[in-house]
């Protein structure tokens, strides 16, 4: 499980400095030893400031998790920066964002903090507690109390402020210090003479209560446990005794009281209750100490050594405690493979492997495979096939070639399974800037990361949970990657179209668009070159006929006005260039025509009208040439009813998946009627063909687990 330790340390990481600060600190050599516990626990670990910048850091560490995956843990030992009710600061933050963790809740963490709220809980629950006042300033009127006082700050922990007074004049000092230092009300209480005893509960309905620990001071002044004693700079002998030399019957009696009063303020997993026994052997709540220490020679983990739990086993005791609050189960069961259990098996291994993921896409991005860069291309078929082939796919020779199509299956071969199609190259212009792998909350970002790489880390972890599963060579599973994507699949779409003929099911690993949609329906998209001649003319000179410039510019519109949302035809011209002599004007033009259709007939009829309108030649010479023509994903029944099918498999899980059309081409359009297809089962990616492409997180993990939970059972 991942664990991130959040504490509070030396941050002045907030965007204002106000209040009072907390002077409460956990020591890194205590931090450290819980780091330690945890990994030699195999836990993943991090450590985190409770700061402003908590949940981006959580979010890198342990980001959202899907339907029956357990997210990671937040082992809370912060005390807050700044300001009230400290305590309950990140809890709250946690609580807000959806985070399991370790301890009380910030209700419960308020509550304790705030001695006289608890005091009062404490009496409405008939729990034994000494008699208290409460001042706002030294001129407040003196309470009806009997001397010797015990004069502390109303919301603060560890003994601060902390002082025994005998007088009226000692009292109005002692109230003037507390409230001038921290800034709050003062709590008076009525000093009990006696010994004081500890009892440290960890655990849920009910806590278990380790045996009670004595705190023995020497007779040296004040009679109470002190910050500075806490701190070993009193001076004094202090000694934790435990199990304390009390009576069974006393050492009883102080831990039902105890978990009387951990329930009363709502407490969960762990706590340390401070209890005063007078000199007739009665029981007085002093307070509750919702995060107690877990330092060194604290007496919370005194009293768990004491009870056999060394300070490892009372560090993953806690996480377990916290995740049986929160999971039920302090351990994930043990799972066999009968079909009910699969999809958890299938769950665990890609949700365990969150991190491996990210790594294995990082490395991907960081191979170069441009269309234009054969190098590239070589090695990354290099790397996919050495990943294929330790998954135990082997090579499909007959759907293969040496123009850059490389088709591998399953020991039973794709024949009327599932055949899976990617491409390998990266379809960006030379001009476009590489963009290095980085990572926010909720994207990543990398050269072809949503239109190649993650596609294809996806489709390698669906197929490796499946042979984890023993299963992979039983289903008739195809996977074809090509490498002409940015060239228009001009060279490989031949043996596309064969190898999706032998298949039943055909998914286009394209990314899945913004909204978690995939594809049931692409136009098609042919491109032309247009090139237009005229003879060499000089500016200036008079000439009824136009030259080669004029001529195409004039046509640019007559051609951009065939566009018909009717028939869903558009058609646009781009990337416009001339050749001319030296002092000439230009003689020859060259543009680009890009037609976006619907229906292959209505892209014959415009074509048709193209060359209709280029026969006004007023002396021009032109020709029109196709330079390649993505045929169209038309809707079909079948390809829904694929679509349904994932759409099922999705609802299980509640991964969000909706479908839709789209005017980009794939090479589902190469797709024969005799098998289904269906486009856009990628991860969710957002700024294709741009340099801040990137890759939702979520969807990468949801789009892997929908592809192996289909490919199980389709």
């Amino acid at each position: 499980m991942k664990v991130a330790i959040v504490y509070n340390r030396d941050t002045q990481n907030v965007i204002n400095l106000f209040g009072v600060p907390n002077r409460e600190k956990v020591a890194m050599k205590t931090i450290k030893r819980i780091s330690d516990a945890l990994k030699a626990a195999k836990h993943q670990v991090q450590l985190i400031e409770g700061d402003k910048d908590l949940v981006e850091r959580l979010e890198h560490f342990m980001p959202r998790v899907v339907k029956g995956e357990r997210p990671g843990l937040v082992f809370n030992i912060s005390y807050g920066i700044q300001g009230q009710a400290r305590y309950t600061h990140v809890p709250s933050i946690l609580e807000m964002v959806g985070i399991p963790y370790v301890g009380s809740g910030p209700l419960a963490h308020g509550l304790a903090l705030d001695k006289v709220m608890a005091k009062m809980i404490f009496r409405q629950h008939d729990l034994p507690t000494p008699d208290f006042a409460v001042m706002d300033s030294r001129d407040d009127p003196l309470p009806k109390l009997v001397y010797p006082l015990v004069v502390k700050p109303r919301n603060e922990a560890v003994s601060f402020g902390i002082k025994i007074v005998r007088t009226d004049k000692q009292l109005r000092e002692a109230v003037r210090v507390v409230q001038e230092t921290f800034q709050q009300p003062v709590l008076l209480e009525q000093f009990v003479k006696g010994r004081e005893v500890n009892v440290a509960l960890i655990g849920n309905n009910p806590p278990e209560a380790f045996a009670p620990v004595e705190i023995i001071l020497n007779p040296k002044n004040p009679p109470i446990y002190t910050y500075e004693d806490k701190i070993r700079l009193s001076g004094r002998e202090v000694k934790l005794q435990c199990p304390a030399k009390i009576s069974d019957k006393l050492a009883e009696q102080s831990q039902q009281l105890a978990i009387q009063a951990f329930k009363a303020l709502g407490c969960c997993d762990c706590a340390r209750i401070d209890i005063r026994v007078d000199q007739k052997g009665k029981l007085n709540i002093l307070e509750v100490n919702s995060m107690p220490s877990l330092g060194e020679n604290s007496s919370y983990a005194t009293a768990a050594a004491q009870m056999g739990l060394d300070f490892n086993a009372l560090v993953n005791r806690l996480v377990e405690v916290a995740s049986a609050r929160y999971f039920g189960t302090p351990h994930p069961m043990k799972l066999d493979l009968k079909e009910t259990e699969q999809e958890q098996a299938v769950l665990s291994f890609i949700t365990e492997r969150r991190d491996r993921i990210e790594r294995r896409l990082r490395g991907w991005t960081h191979i170069h495979s441009r269309t234009t860069d054969p190098l590239g291309l070589q090695e990354a078929g290099k790397k996919l096939a050495i990943s294929l082939t330790e998954i135990g796919l082997k090579p499909a020779e007959d759907f293969s070639d040496q123009r850059g199509v490389s088709t591998w299956e399953t020991a039973r071969g794709f024949s009327q399974g599932t055949l899976l199609i990617g491409h390998l190259d990266v379809p960006l212009n030379p001009e476009v800037p590489t963009q290095e792998f980085r990572r926010d909350p909720e994207w990543l970002y990398g050269e072809g990361i949503g239109l190649s790489r993650a596609p294809l880390v996806m489709l390698e972890f669906a197929l490796r949970a499946l042979r984890s599963l023993r299963r992979l060579q039983r289903l008739p599973i195809g996977v074809l990657y090509y490498t002409d994507e940015g060239n228009d699949a001009s060279q490989s779409a031949e043996l596309i179209t064969t190898a999706a003929a032998n298949a039943k099911h055909v998914l286009i690993l394209r990314p899945g668009n913004v909204g978690s949609k995939i594809v049931t329906q692409r136009r098609g998209q042919r491109k032309y070159r247009l090139r237009v001649e005229s003879a060499p003319v000089r500016p200036g000179k008079a000439s009824k006929k136009p030259d080669a410039l004029q001529w195409l510019c004039e046509r640019i519109g007559d051609i951009t006005a065939l566009s018909s949302r009717q028939d869903r035809i558009a058609i646009a011209t781009y990337d416009l260039k001339t050749t001319a002599f030296p002092m000439l004007l230009p003689h020859a033009a060259t543009a680009n025509i890009l037609l976006s259709y619907g229906e292959v007939h209505v892209a014959e009829k415009v074509e048709h009208q193209l060359q209709q309108m280029l026969r006004q030649r007023q002396g021009i010479r032109s020709e029109l040439e196709m330079i390649s023509d993505r045929p169209p994903m038309t809707a079909r029944a079948a390809n829904r009813k694929l679509a349904k099918a994932l759409a099922n498999v999705a609802e299980r899980w509640e991964i969000p998946l909706d479908q839709e059309s789209s005017l980009w081409p794939s090479v589902a359009g190469l797709v024969p009627t005799s098998a289904r297809v269906v486009c856009g089962v990628g991860p969710v990616a957002k700024e294709l063909y741009t340099p801040n492409e990137a890759v939702e997180r979520m969807s990468l993990i949801q789009r892997t687990l929908l592809l192996a939970e289909f490919l199980a059972g389709a």
